[in-house]
């Protein structure tokens, strides 16, 4: 029997249980025909989950619409009205907004709820409902900065979602990691000097977008690795420059800028990570959460992960890397 979608069990004995959240209208973003940022990127993950035998362990949720007041915390006024000035309304319609941006009729709706996925998986966290979240959203959101839409990008769902903690519960210290295998621009752009907010990322380099990673103030954490990398050089730069600084800056959500387009198969990049990568730096962060809930000062404890994603394109990849991903955040594997 269930209770909310979740076993009556867990109810009573407070099991956590992963969560994932998403809204039908991210099908409904439409890019050109033959593009890599295509809707069957939600399939195939959805798929690996009910074939990997997962998919009915974990907690599912439908995303609320982000509004104008959480949306501008992070994106000016002047670019939610451009935007909203932009979308066509004719059917099938598409405009080619800026840098590999376009818009679709339905696409202010499926971005609003890409942003809201990670909203409410603040919310559900802080409530004690879960402890980890996967957001299974279109379009991703790391490349929009606070008044530009670039690289598949409208609204940054994780800033978005990231200002959202700070605001409405008073939070102290968030972190965002990003694995993506492209700089998240946006991400250190909207949270540059922003003393509340580490932004760790690792990345192809020199690669798209081509950001300033040089003389960042302490906050951001940027570990730029050859195009040749491989897990290797991946792990070690985690573990160097990532581990640490979460460490020193004992964040109380962690929140996850998932792209999978550094797998070997992904033709959008030249490195060479795989599956287990993937599962190993979920591990250090599910392992992080774990051991700040030992500590005996209640305000360093880390409440859990919410995870978005972001790129990866090579379809079978993508599937197998969230679906593995996912995983190890709920502890399965």
């Amino acid at each position: 029997m269930l209770v909310c979608g979740l076993p009556k069990f867990a109810k009573m004995v407070a099991i956590m249980i992963a969560t994932i959240i998403t809204h039908p209208s991210c099908h409904l973003h439409k890019m050109p025909e033959g593009h890599p940022e295509c809707p069957e990127r939600l399939d195939v993950i959805n798929n690996q989950l009910l074939a990997s035998g997962i998919d009915g362990l974990l907690y599912h949720r439908e995303a609320p619409a982000a509004t104008d007041e959480q949306l501008l915390r992070v994106h000016s006024a002047d670019y939610l009205q451009r935007i909203k000035s932009a979308v066509p309304t004719a059917i099938e319609s598409l405009v080619n907004f800026s840098d590999e941006v376009y818009l679709s009729p339905n696409t202010l709706l499926a971005a609003r709820h890409a942003a809201g996925a990670a909203i409410l998986g603040v919310d559900m966290l802080m409530a004690g409902e879960t402890d980890a979240v996967f957001c299974n959203v279109r379009p991703a959101g790391h490349h929009a900065e606070h008044s530009r839409a670039m690289g598949f990008c409208i609204f940054n769902n994780i800033a978005v979602a990231a200002a959202h903690a700070l605001e409405a519960y008073q939070l102290e210290r968030v972190a965002i990691v990003d694995f993506d295998v492209h700089h998240g621009n946006g991400t250190q752009n909207i949270f540059y000097n922003e003393p509340r907010v580490l932004f760790c990322s690792s990345f192809q380099h020199p690669f798209y977008p081509c950001t300033e990673i040089d003389n960042v103030p302490g906050n951001i954490v940027n570990v730029p690795l050859p195009a040749s990398c491989r897990s290797d050089g991946f792990r070690a730069g985690i573990n160097e420059f990532w581990l640490p600084a979460l460490t020193r800056f004992k964040p109380q959500l962690i929140f996850i800028s998932a792209g999978f387009d550094a797998h070997i198969d992904d033709d959008m990049s030249s490195m060479s990570l795989v599956e287990q990568d993937f599962v190993w730096v979920t591990k250090q962060l599910r392992d992080f959460v774990d051991q700040s809930q030992t500590s005996e000062n209640s305000l360093e404890h880390c409440k859990g992960l919410i995870s978005s994603l972001e790129g990866g394109y090579d379809l079978p990849a993508l599937g197998r890397c969230a679906m593995m991903h996912i995983k190890a955040l709920a502890k399965l594997d």
